[in-house]
């Protein structure tokens, strides 16, 4: 995971890991290699005892523009060994089957078991984090955001209600999350400060220093006390309902694929990520 042409890099500095996404040319879009190379790093994360704190990061202009919709490497036909849920494998499966399955296992299952991380993470969020970058960044405990940093979940239009892993209600509020679903529009990093979904919004400059200060401020607590008060908080938040939020709208984000693929040209309801961007800017 050391190697600049790896699509996640990993590195300690000072007791703080360090996992970035590394598909910079693709505004660090999603693919299934990402999620699984993002899964080994926090696991050596986790296993390090050198390490207190872990920073998630992506390289380049953006942190994440979200799921991987059409670049070269996109993979949605790949296995890997370190899985997240007990289900089959979405392989030579077809239909609602291949969809559910990959989606429970690649979205869902891999942002619930990051968010049970038992060490402090923070997100450090620089230009787009959209859909999908909304997710990684959900499941960290703070969030750092540059000035320049913007926020979207536009799924909506592909007649979808939002991201597989739907925090929306618990991270923003729920009239808040409404309106952002409900326009796709972009929301900016001070908005997202107001509605306490991020801790810091510092300049692009700052970020780096800011973020690593807090991780560093958080690392001279002791290890099992933050474990125990993030697992208490994350208690209080399923408690709240979120955990069974989820696998309701889970549900109904399942049978907008299902209505898509009956009435439009595919599940996505024809929606890439050309005709997205086409139609947020109309």
């Amino acid at each position: 995971m050391h190697d600049e042409t790896d699509v996640v890099t990993y590195q300690v500095r000072d007791g703080v890991a360090v996992v970035t996404m590394n598909r910079p040319r693709y505004r660090n879009a999603q693919n299934s290699v990402m999620t699984y190379a993002l899964d080994s790093a926090f696991a050596s994360a986790v296993d390090d005892d050198e390490v207190d704190v872990i920073v998630l990061a992506g390289a380049g202009e953006h942190f994440s523009a979200g799921h991987d919709l059409g670049t070269p490497g996109r993979d949605h036909h790949v296995h890997y060994d370190n899985r997240a849920v007990l289900w089959w494998d979405h392989l030579e499966r077809s239909g609602g089957d291949q969809r559910f399955a990959r989606e429970m296992e690649v979205y869902l299952g891999m942002c619930r078991r990051w968010r049970e991380i038992p060490k402090p993470t923070i997100a450090m969020i620089q230009g787009a984090c959209i859909a999908g970058g909304l997710m990684l960044a959900w499941v960290c405990d703070l969030i750092v955001a540059s000035d320049d940093a913007f926020f979207s979940d536009p799924v909506v239009q592909m007649g979808i209600p939002g991201v597989e892993y739907f925090a929306h209600p618990w991270m923003v509020g729920s009239r808040f999350a409404k309106e952002l679903l409900f326009t796709g529009d972009r929301f900016s990093a001070q908005r997202a400060y107001e509605v306490g979904m991020v801790n810091r919004v510092v300049s692009r400059d700052d970020l780096e220093r800011t973020t690593f200060a807090l991780a560093s401020r958080i690392a001279s607590m002791p290890r099992f006390g933050l474990s125990l008060t993030k697992k208490a908080v994350n208690q209080c938040e399923d408690q709240m309902g979120m955990r069974n939020g989820m696998d309701s709208v889970f549900g109904l984000h399942h049978f907008a694929h299902a209505h898509n693929a009956e009435v439009a040209a595919d599940s996505l309801g024809g929606m890439d990520i050309k005709a997205m961007v086409e139609r947020h800017r109309a």
